[in-house]
């Protein structure tokens, strides 16, 4: 199996599993709740965190963002208070959407949470410097190519492919173009479809995440044989796991069938409000697995029989006849 660098870190086979805490949305428009749970990812030794990317009225049309939508009134005061930083000001809603939401924070609609949990130059920029400081990378899943560019100007290790950008055939160039790892997730998607996404992105620095676009995911639908699948269809091309169940053991036994990478979502709380804390780890859980995952590493070995010094003695005095 080909391997493929990621910062300072080697991902593939004879390797230890890279593990990804996936941060996402879940910081629900607050640096300090980003701050927390980047913390929480390096107390359970995690590799890297992530974040996601999007250009709001790229990714969404207009008619999506002004669709009424229920968003707790949290989120709305988290991203109010987004928009001084450092004595600066940051305008994180369009104007309109700001003085509505500034008359009355409970009249929201789709586009008020997007803009809401989407940070921009100065939140990544605060990020970067923490994530340096707690000696952790981070990178982001990017919805649109410029999202992409804009993860980039970061110097991030690598870039990841959501599973719903898949089939976006200009984003996968564009994240191809700016020359980093990528890191595709596949849940959703036909093998048809992920031979397609591999032929554009080439199998150079690539990495493949089985995958179930459901969260949670019940347990029926998780499938990890579609892992060694994926490694017989794609040789040469390190296969990890993405998982959106709530229970660890999936991961655990993910990586004993060969997954090379693990990402999971991560929570402070399960019950915060937002769409993605379901289908998250708290970060208890989070320590849980990234400390089987590292058990399951140690037991599983090599694959090469040998007889250890410990055994000599054992076999010295139970074995009664040796004729070879």
């Amino acid at each position: 199996m080909c391997t493929v660098k990621i910062g300072n870190k080697t991902v593939g086979d004879g390797h230890p599993c890279f593990v990804v805490a996936e941060i996402g949305i879940n910081h629900n428009g607050s640096l300090e709740i980003a701050k927390r749970l980047i913390e929480a990812a390096v107390e359970a030794g995690c590799d890297a965190v992530k974040f996601q990317k999007r250009t709001v009225q790229r990714v969404y049309t207009s008619e999506q963002l002004s669709q009424p939508r229920k968003v707790d009134i949290s989120i709305i005061e988290n991203a109010m208070k987004r928009m001084d930083i450092e004595d600066v000001r940051y305008w994180v809603f369009p104007e309109e959407n700001y003085n509505r939401l500034k008359n009355d924070p409970t009249i929201t609609t789709n586009g008020d949470l997007k803009f809401a949990l989407e940070f921009g130059m100065k939140e990544f920029d605060i990020i970067d410097i923490y994530c340096r400081e707690m000696d952790i990378m981070w990178f982001a899943s990017s919805w649109d190519g410029l999202s992409a560019h804009f993860v980039n100007g970061f110097n991030v290790p690598c870039h990841k492919i959501a599973s719903a950008c898949l089939t976006h055939a200009n984003l996968l160039q564009r994240v191809r173009s700016n020359g980093k790892p990528v890191i595709l997730s596949t849940g959703g998607s036909t093998i048809e479809q992920i031979e397609r996404a591999v032929q554009l992105l080439g199998k150079e620095d690539l990495i493949i995440l089985h995958c179930v676009a459901n969260y949670p995911c019940k347990d029926r639908e998780i499938n990890l044989s579609i892992i060694e699948t994926l490694q017989r269809k794609f040789a040469g091309i390190p296969i990890g796991y993405s998982g959106h169940e709530i229970d660890i053991m999936p991961s655990i036994m993910a990586v004993t069938l060969g997954a090379c990478m693990i990402e999971r979502h991560i929570t402070l709380n399960r019950k915060m409000p937002g769409t993605d804390h379901q289908a998250s780890l708290e970060p208890q859980e989070l320590e849980d697995m990234v400390s089987y995952i590292r058990q399951s590493e140690l037991v599983r070995g090599d694959g090469i029989k040998r007889v250890y010094d410990s055994e000599l003695q054992v076999m010295k005095k139970l074995r009664r006849k040796q004729d070879f």
